[in-house]
């Protein structure tokens, strides 16, 4: 077996792994953000759970920090109270962000790890069987119940040879985009092995195996080996470690290879993770500000390389050199290795611990103003600026083109200055003292809730019987950002789904709501039509919910992220695919589609149709469902579904 195989061999309740298969995996730890955990928790009290069943489940407040006015901070008192009931560990705001924390306090390799946010893949470099999806899926496994998905294939990747100067990890996993974009990663865990691999500190993997959700891939998994020992050593629990390896001889579903030497320092050009190139090709370009931090560059060794290249020289006075740390214990770190005096002596800003611009909660860029971070997402728009000219880089491309004033290759400082080389810590320092330790047996169990928390909408069933227009037409790889946005004007309303609906698609056409508004009441619902890879990027499963709530009965897509597509069935979207992806083209806004014996459909399968009664015309559509999935749309979706069974 390779590694992916044992990991999943190790924790599989259900199915057999055949790719493409529905599986059933017990989960041993859970993790929330604060953007997905409210409805998370809310789920949770739905389902009438006391205590949740995972060996570590975690709730983290890293996302909505900016506290404008009550609506984030009463959320963050109904998180922590709902941690209480539930029996889950805290990380209190200002801890940091929830993957570098999870790695640095919980993470153990051979473990599974579920999280509401799609970056909780960068378990993987931990060597743990790490998969980010939908809240309703976080929520059964913390009741003890497995997380399903489809048998993804394995791609080994291997890696030989060393990073040269002036290139570092996020210029393997950049490498990796440029060769297979936002959707080459779809349907595989991406196995990273081989002798370059060695070469590779355990926040390296981190880094990489972060950012393999822009893939689109399942989950990313290095090997449990020596550098990870070193690591869980360094961070006082050494105990935790255990070995994982591919077996002599593992084969792979696909196959690809790079050799660390070879690569050079590359950039995301706006407005996709996947417009990648080398730094050079778009070097001299003036810029505005320059982001470090984030979950796609977490480490000390981050934060440290900018430090050492801006020590003794001044920011220019037109730039923003921002930095977000990601732990309060790296910030401790970094202030004991004198880092931080040499970034605020350079004119860097220092922010909240938390995913901060990554987000778009502050840190907007100037309109039109190029803006660079260390950051795994570049959506249009993410960033709080709709104008945006967001770029994607290592820590080393965004301390050289902060001095400089323009994007700049970092080798071409060479002549100005060394290298600097990081030596991994043997120990550091560590800082619990912001995480909140479970409550058991009963202790304070009421739910603390403020105005703007409100009872997740009921929905009623699928009907048999639709005939509503698309009032949507969209092109490929739609992100939820676009479906619902992100940002500090947003985000708060995440416990409000009435409210936050009203940002629906509002990046992509800003007269959706009305457009949904008009089709309620005069069909009684709605339809958009997208291409390829629909509803990638994060898990907020807002994209689905707030859709449904305004109306939304199906998509139809070429098809889908893995994530988003989860969402829709979870909460009673039909997730349709075209049967031939050149009807897409036969589709407009405003054609009145007609769907008759749906749930026989759904229920028996075979061959489906979907009448244009605009054009007169018949399109072949297709549903990739599981048994399971097929009884969750019927109901209307997971929760209905969990009230049929507890009334039973």
């Amino acid at each position: 077996m390779n590694a992916a195989q044992k990991l999943i061999s190790n924790h599989l309740l259900e199915g057999e792994m055949t790719p493409g298969k529905e599986i059933g995996l017990k989960i041993d730890h859970v993790l929330q953000q604060d953007a997905t955990g409210t409805l998370v928790m809310l789920e949770l009290e739905a389902m009438g759970i006391s205590d949740v069943k995972a060996e570590v489940a975690v709730q983290y407040v890293d996302h909505n920090l900016l506290q404008t006015d009550f609506k984030n901070a009463d959320d963050h008192l109904f998180l922590q109270s709902a941690a209480r009931k539930f029996g889950y560990w805290y990380s209190r705001p200002g801890n940091g962000i929830s993957h570098a924390v999870h790695m640095e306090r919980f993470g153990v390799p051979g473990k599974s790890l579920l999280g509401s946010d799609s970056h909780t893949c960068a378990g993987g470099g931990l060597g743990m069987l790490a998969i980010g999806t939908g809240g309703l899926d976080v929520a059964l496994a913390a009741a003890g119940k497995p997380y399903f998905v489809k048998m993804p294939k394995i791609m080994g990747i291997e890696l030989t040879g060393e990073l040269p100067d002036w290139v570092s990890a996020k210029d393997v996993v950049l490498e990796m985009l440029r060769r297979y974009d936002v959707k080459g990663g779809r349907g595989y865990i991406l196995e990273y092995y081989g002798e370059g691999v060695k070469n590779l500190s355990t926040w390296d993997r981190h880094v990489i195996a972060n950012m393999g959700t822009e893939l689109g891939a399942t989950a990313t998994v290095f090997p449990s080996d020596e550098r990870t020992r070193f690591f869980l050593k360094s961070e006082g629990r050494e105990e935790d470690w255990v070995a994982l390896q591919a077996d002599e001889g593992a084969e792979y579903d696909a196959h690809e290879s790079i050799n660390l030497s070879e690569l050079v320092p590359l950039i995301a050009t706006p407005s996709s993770p996947g417009n990648v190139v080398p730094v050079s090709e778009v070097a001299g370009r003036p810029l505005q500000q320059v982001v470090i931090g984030s979950s796609a560059n977490p480490g000390l060794r981050d934060f440290w390389i900018v430090g050492e290249m801006i020590a003794d020289y001044e920011i220019p006075a037109e730039v923003s050199l921002d930095v977000n740390p990601s732990s309060r214990q790296v910030i401790q770190n970094l202030a004991k290795m004198g880092t931080i005096a040499k970034l605020v002596q350079s004119g860097a800003r220092f922010h909240q611990t938390g995913c901060m611009g990554c987000i778009g909660m502050g840190q907007a860029p100037a309109s039109g103003q190029i803006s660079l971070r260390t950051m795994p997402r570049n959506f249009p728009g993410r960033s709080g600026t709709d104008d945006d000219q967001v770029y994607l880089c290592s820590p080393e491309t965004a301390a050289a083109s902060a001095l400089k004033g323009k994007i700049t290759d970092p080798r071409d400082l060479a002549s100005e200055m060394s290298y600097p080389k990081y030596k991994e810590p043997e120990s550091v320092i560590v800082n619990e003292m912001m995480l909140l330790e479970p409550f058991k047996n009963g202790e304070e169990k009421e739910l603390v809730k403020g105005p703007n928390i409100a009872t997740i909408p009921d929905f009623e069933q699928i009907q048999d019987e639709y005939r509503v227009p698309v009032i949507l037409k969209m092109g490929d790889n739609i992100s939820t950002d676009e479906i619902l946005r992100a940002g500090s004007e947003v985000l708060p309303l995440r416990s409000n789904i009435p409210e936050i609906s009203k940002y629906s698609f509002q990046v992509v056409d800003d007269n959706f709501i009305p457009k949904a508004d008009k089709a309620e009441k005069d069909f009684g619902g709605h339809i958009v039509v997208a291409g390829e890879n629909y509803a990638q990027g994060s898990s907020r499963e807002h994209a689905a919910l707030a859709p449904r709530y305004l109306g939304q009965k199906a998509v139809i897509a070429k098809s889908y992220a893995r994530i988003g597509w989860q969402n829709l069935v979870n909460f009673g979207i039909v997730p349709f695919e075209f049967v031939n992806p050149t009807d897409f083209d036969e589709l407009e806004e405003n054609d009145v589609l007609e769907m008759k014996d749906l749930r026989s459909y759904i229920e028996n399968g075979g061959e489906y149709y979907v009448t244009n009664t605009t054009k007169g015309k018949e399109i072949p559509v297709k549903l990739s469902v599981s048994q399971r999935q097929m009884e969750i749309l019927l109901q209307g979706g997971v929760i209905n579904q969990l009230k049929v069974e507890l009334a039973g």
